[in-house]
């Protein structure tokens, strides 16, 4: 293969990447658009970056050490980073090289000044831009100048940075190769950054421009505030002009410096509307060439534009896709199944199969199309109200929405399919009516477990469709939904009534401690009986100490206390080993796949409580609930008219009792199904493997429900297309997913409408009465957990998964997450003050501080 060392702008476009690295490819792209202008260059390509490297063969080595290193160890990758590009940078530049650039250089004129920039094939990619991560040098000055500066280029790929950054985004350091791409230099009266999205609340239809005097680099250095235009629908919509103090031009001689601007100019602006306008049109021609919202770096030079960078936006939230040009209001599943962490394209596919309401993809979350509910007159408000009591902030967001003259259409009423309000309670309070959904439950898993056994290969998949009805079915059981809504609309009337009439905030927090049927709690609870059984046994605690794999079950046999420890586990899993955090992800690993994650929380258990601490814990809250009833109940037949108020405060107590825990079983049901079907679906994927189609079977969950059924029945897989999805996946846990997002892409955040809070407060939702002081353990992986007595647990959300940890700790913070969710149901049920919705409550809070949290006011205060 004959080697190509350096290519013409003109001569490359976005598909040689590895040829050019992504800023040529990017900029050859822009340079074929029509009407787009762009400096005139040359490409030293990535042929020339691997002749240097043969230079000094014993970098791969120092690669492979690079590629081993621990992430956080920063001085080691300082260390060898160093080493490398010291290497690098002082190899001669071969003479075959040399030949082929300096003509090059002398078509476009030996002494001009040119920008010499790094160009990397991991760089301005659509899931990792690596903006700034490698090394640009302007207005370079004669032949000699700029083979330097290449050196240096070259040797920027190894720059800390940029490798840490590799390493944060899973790019094998070994794969990259570097480009470096050569231009004549611009030095324009005005430079800067055109987002054809919104940055910051990542609008599509809204364009940003950041503009300042003199050369771009000021703004991307920080060295002054831009001027910053919005642009919608080629109008300048908004402004704010800053006072530019300084700029950087470039010297005669080469380099740049930073010069004083005459105050006179300060603050004019450096574009006039209608050139800010004429920017954002050419920015619209480039997004649709590329496909994509661009980040763009441009020079103005005599009221004509050069683009001078093109790159995706990596930072914005992608859009469900739904082929109309309607608009549309999008709420996330996320947030009220208290799983906000990307899912993996199988579970994606498959907790809509079992939904009992349509789903949208996008940035590895669910989303549901609200819209309709939205603009029907006789829902909105029932909508608004039942959403505002899983998450106020959601609430908040959709009236923002709604409040935008035109965004949501009235339409006529949505019909059967709307939300109801409050469905009429219909039951009587009745606790039979719980026993017998229980049972219905168990009998359709168990019917279920027994058919799946004998269903393989792509009958398996046909069987799946009907058991996913059936799940459904089960679900929508209207006394189903009847028994969880009486439990909850009891308690809402009880705290509304109980304020009213004697003053007192949630007073059903404390009415529902220790409800009976409640499945979540009982879990907890469990665990402190192996607590009990393990405790006496130094062996097998130490045991469990240095527990790294799964195997320890089958080491606890041969110890004193052993075989009772691991029966009390196995035991434990039988009933709750299809639980995990995430659990609404399908490919998450169960607790029955992975018990080792409930070690740490057992060990302490075993250290911070003493033996029967579960029978204890249950009574204690047992008897508070009961002294709370009748102190209730005595205050209000103490009021006029106080026996009718005691008497219905009664039977709604009753109605509580009765029926709030069942609130917690449907999920438990639905997570046992879940693993039922991901047993089969990975025998499946086992057999895939045996027959040579996968690598390994754990690759299925990169493949839709759909597709695996496809690869099942043709035996053939696009290894490229779940490569595609790894990578894909990976990126989407840098991506913060929205409560709300709307078909423009604009995250639309809700907010607090408060002022009843100390100042400095971080303000939140009260779900469970009370106030402690604490210690803040800010904990963002169940098995990284360690608590100590007296711990605040602070974290992003809790579904069922967390629960462990909820009996070890003395109070709960988290970021999402409302009145009715699981981490505030089982909080009440523990008697634990808890704040939930706290916006960025784990980065806020520093795990170790002192803090107070307001359980019944809904606020945390962090204590000096």
């Amino acid at each position: 293969m004959i080697e190509q060392y350096v290519l013409d702008l003109q001569e490359v476009d976005e598909t040689q990447v590895a040829v050019v690295g992504g800023k040529g490819a990017h900029l050859g792209g822009l340079s074929r658009i029509e009407g787009i202008r762009v400096p005139e260059g040359f490409c030293v390509t990535t042929d020339a970056f691997r002749r240097i490297m043969a230079e000094v063969p014993w970098i791969d080595d120092q690669l492979d050490q690079l590629s081993h290193l621990n992430p956080d160890d920063r001085e080691a990758i300082r260390t060898l980073s160093a080493q490398i590009r010291q290497a690098v940078e002082g190899i001669a530049i071969p003479g075959e090289l040399t030949a082929a650039i300096t003509p090059a250089l002398a078509r476009l004129g030996e002494q001009s000044g040119y920008a010499v920039r790094s160009s990397a094939t991991a760089e301005d990619l659509p899931t990792a831009s690596f903006a700034g991560q490698q090394d640009t040098y302007l207005n370079i000055v004669g032949p000699t100048a700029v083979l330097q500066h290449i050196s240096r280029c070259w040797a920027s790929l190894f720059t800390e940075r940029a490798v840490a950054y590799r390493q944060q985004n899973g790019i094998d350091h070994r794969t990259v190769r570097m480009a470096v791409v050569v231009q004549r230099m611009v030095f324009p009266q005005a430079a800067g950054i055109l987002f054809t999205a919104d940055p910051l609340t990542g609008n599509r239809k809204v364009a940003t421009v950041d503009a300042g005097f003199g050369l771009g680099e000021a703004l991307v250095s920080g060295l002054v505030n831009p001027d910053v235009f919005k642009v919608r629908d080629d109008q300048v919509v908004a402004k704010t002009l800053a006072a530019k103090q300084r700029a950087v031009q470039a010297r005669p001689a080469g380099g740049t410096q930073e010069v004083a601007i005459d105050p006179r100019r300060q603050e004019q602006p450096a574009l006039t509307d209608g050139q800010v306008v004429r920017l954002v049109q050419l920015g619209r021609r480039i997004e649709a060439h590329f496909g994509s919202p661009q980040d763009i770096e441009w020079c103005l030079l005599d009221d004509d534009f050069q683009m001078v960078q093109s790159r995706p936006i990596t930072t914005l939230f992608p859009i469900p896709e739904t082929g109309d040009r309607e608009n549309h209001v999008y709420v996330s599943v996320g947030h009220g199944q208290m799983m906000t962490d990307p899912m993996k394209p199988l579970g994606l596919s498959m907790w809509p199969l079992t939904a009992m309401v349509p789903m949208h993809p996008a940035g590895g979350r669910l989303f549901v199309d609200v819209t309709r509910h939205l603009a029907s007159p006789t829902s909105r408000a029932g909508y608004l109200d039942a959403l505002g009591k899983d998450d106020v902030l959601i609430r908040d967001a959709l009236e923002t929405v709604l409040d935008r003259d035109g965004f949501v259409p009235s339409l006529p009423d949505s019909g059967p399919g709307s939300p109801p309000a409050g469905v009429p309670v219909t039951i009587e309070t009745d606790p039979a009516i719980v026993t017998e959904l229980i049972e219905r439950s168990q009998a359709s898993i168990a019917a279920l477990e027994r058919d799946i056994r004998t269903k393989s290969g792509p009958a398996l998949f046909d069987f799946l469709l009907g058991a996913f009805e059936e799940h459904k079915r089960v679900l929508g059981d209207p006394l189903n939904f009847q028994a969880i809504m009486a439990g909850m609309e009891a308690t809402w009337w009880l705290n509304d009534r109980i304020q009213e009439w004697l003053g007192e905030k949630n007073a059903a927090d404390t009415l529902t401690l220790s409800a009976p049927d409640n499945i979540t709690s009982e879990m907890g609870l469990a665990l402190l009986d192996i607590a009990d059984v393990i405790r006496p046994h130094p062996e097998v605690v130490a045991l469990l100490q240095a527990v790294e794999g799964e195997g320890f079950l089958d080491e606890l046999a041969k110890l004193p206390g052993g075989p009772e420890a691991r029966d009390a586990i196995e035991n434990y899993l039988d009933r709750y080993g299809m639980r995990c955090v995430g659990e609404i992800d399908i490919t998450r690993p169960r607790w029955r796949e992975r018990p080792s994650t409930l070690v740490p929380v057992i060990l302490d258990h075993v250290r911070n409580f003493e033996p029967g601490a579960a029978e204890r814990r249950f009574e204690h809250g047992r008897h508070e609930a009961l002294k709370k009833e009748q102190d209730v109940l005595s205050r209000l037949r103490a009021l006029p008219d106080g026996d009718r108020k005691a008497d219905e405060a009664k039977r709604m107590i009753d109605r509580v009792q009765t029926f709030i825990g069942y609130r917690e079983y449907p999920k438990y049901g639905i997570v046992s199904r879940y693993f039922i079907y991901k047993k089969a679906l990975l025998e499946e994927a086992e057999r895939l493997v045996q027959a040579d189609v996968l690598s390994e079977k754990e690759d299925v969950f990169y493949l839709t429900f759909q597709e695996f059924h496809d690869v099942v029945r043709s035996h053939q897989v696009d290894e490229r297309l779940i490569q595609q999805r790894k990578d894909a996946f990976r990126s989407y846990h840098a991506l913060t997913p929205p409560r709300v997002l709307t078909s423009d892409g604009e995250a639309v955040a809700g907010a607090y409408r408060r002022d009843d809070v100390p100042a400095g407060a971080l303000i939140g939702v009260p779900v469970s009465v009370g106030t402690v002081e604490g210690r803040a353990r800010v904990i963002l992986d169940l098995a990284e957990a360690h608590l100590e007595a007296g711990d605040i647990l602070v974290t992003a959300c809790t579904d069922p998964g967390w629960t462990p940890l909820f009996i070890g700790i003395a109070g709960l913070v988290t970021e999402v997450g409302g009145v009715m969710t699981h981490g505030a149901v089982i909080a009440r049920e523990y008697g634990l003050p808890a704040v939930v919705g706290v916006e960025q409550a784990t980065r806020l809070i520093r795990d170790g501080q002192r803090i107070r949290v307001h359980g019944t006011d809904g606020y945390v205060e962090i204590l000096p």
